[in-house]
């Protein structure tokens, strides 16, 4: 049977209030909650910037005593687990709500159900499943920490119609109009973390900040895969690493010396296995996911791209496509990483196609997406 229409509106608009803080609520997922009680709206709330308070909390303290008797629409399901404050699914028992409508299941181990089953036990009735599939995109980070121990991955790519990222000399400001770029820094505001590749660090001496409006604070972790730590210490990215969070993944056997300057100006040092001639990918974004970051926009170079796709490490991909040739000597959006028959090349669905100013702008999306409970 179809849900009702005013259960879908309410929780379409849960989705709206978590989106809102997309990118900023690390570790913790973003969560949507709305409260209605005989048919209005008496508390409303997101997870906040940091994670806490929880969605569910701020809106039982908007809506006080009026949410006795009501509906809570959720995105994910309340937490059952002790942190730093007592478990959602409580807070709304001793609230007195009469009934639950959750988007999906939290697979975290600490709960994974047994939110839902609490609320059961204290009579409140409970239903699971309207707009799942919008809320598992919304929640798609956390969940891929959960179920791989691994951040999603979103891979950024700005090319020409050839699929080149600079000219033979390195020239590439600016391959994309404005519009596009702007764009980018939209990406930036709902990612936890901004990640690059030492070749693009030592190449364009980037801030990797987000220069939105409204959307500054609190600023993504910067991440700079750095076997060697060849950055120097006069780089940006090393420069105001004392007030926005700078972490550099790098070998065990990078220089002490180094690393005891670079942990001085206030870099993080995350040391990761080998492998090849480089990290081990995986192994970093473990790494990073157990740092307790879910969603990280990766902005190249051309080696660290094509590693993520041949290690099959992508999970969506957003390619802005400029309307200008750069020629065969041109430095590719991808380096070569041994792919021998088609039948062996990382394959991506497309989502969606759009007009960005003057540039093409195309969403692409691994095949198998992850379908949690």
């Amino acid at each position: 049977m179809a849900p009702a229409a005013d259960d879908v509106a309410h929780m379409r608009a849960a989705l709206g209030l978590a989106a809102r803080n997309l990118g900023r609520t690390w570790p913790n997922p973003a969560v949507g909650c709305v409260l209605v009680r005989e048919g209005r709206v008496v508390g409303r709330g997101a997870t906040a910037v940091g994670g806490r308070p929880h969605a569910e909390a701020v809106a039982l303290g908007l809506a006080g005593s009026a949410a006795r008797g009501a509906t809570a629409y959720v995105t994910l399901e309340p937490c059952a687990h002790h942190g730093r404050a007592g478990p959602c699914s409580d807070a709304l028992i001793a609230a007195g709500i009469e009934r639950l409508v959750a988007a999906i299941e939290d697979p975290d181990p600490r709960t994974a159900g047994d939110g839902f089953a609490r609320l059961r036990a204290a009579g409140v009735v409970v239903e699971v499943g309207i707009e799942a599939d919008a809320a598992r995109r919304l929640a798609e980070g956390f969940l891929r920490r959960i179920a791989d121990g691994r951040p999603m991955v979103t891979l950024k790519l700005a090319t020409s119609l050839d699929g080149r990222i600079a000219t033979h000399r390195g020239d590439s400001r600016w391959i994309t109009g404005e519009a596009a770029r702007t764009r980018v820094q939209a990406l930036r505001a709902t990612h936890d973390a901004v990640m690059v590749g030492t070749g693009t660090a030592l190449a364009d001496d980037p801030e990797l900040t987000c220069r939105l409006p409204g959307a500054e604070a609190p600023p993504a972790v910067r991440v700079v895969l750095d076997r060697h730590l060849r950055i120097p210490l006069t780089h940006k990215l090393v420069r105001t690493a004392d007030r926005t969070p700078t972490w550099i993944a790098t070998s065990r056997r990078a220089e002490a010396a180094r690393a005891a300057a670079m942990r001085a100006a206030g870099v993080e040092l995350i040391e990761v296995e080998e492998a090849g001639e480089g990290l081990d990918l995986r192994a970093t974004l473990r790494a990073l996911a157990g740092r307790g970051l879910t969603r990280v926009l990766c902005e190249g170079g051309g080696h660290l791209a094509a590693g993520l796709l041949r290690d099959d490490l992508v999970d969506h991909l957003v390619c802005f496509r400029a309307g200008l040739a750069i020629g065969g000597d041109g430095r590719p959006a991808l380096a070569g990483f041994g792919v021998d028959g088609l039948a062996d090349a990382p394959r991506l669905q497309r989502r969606a196609q759009e007009p960005c100013g003057g540039d093409i702008m195309e969403l692409w999306a691994r095949a198998s997406p992850l379908n949690p409970s």
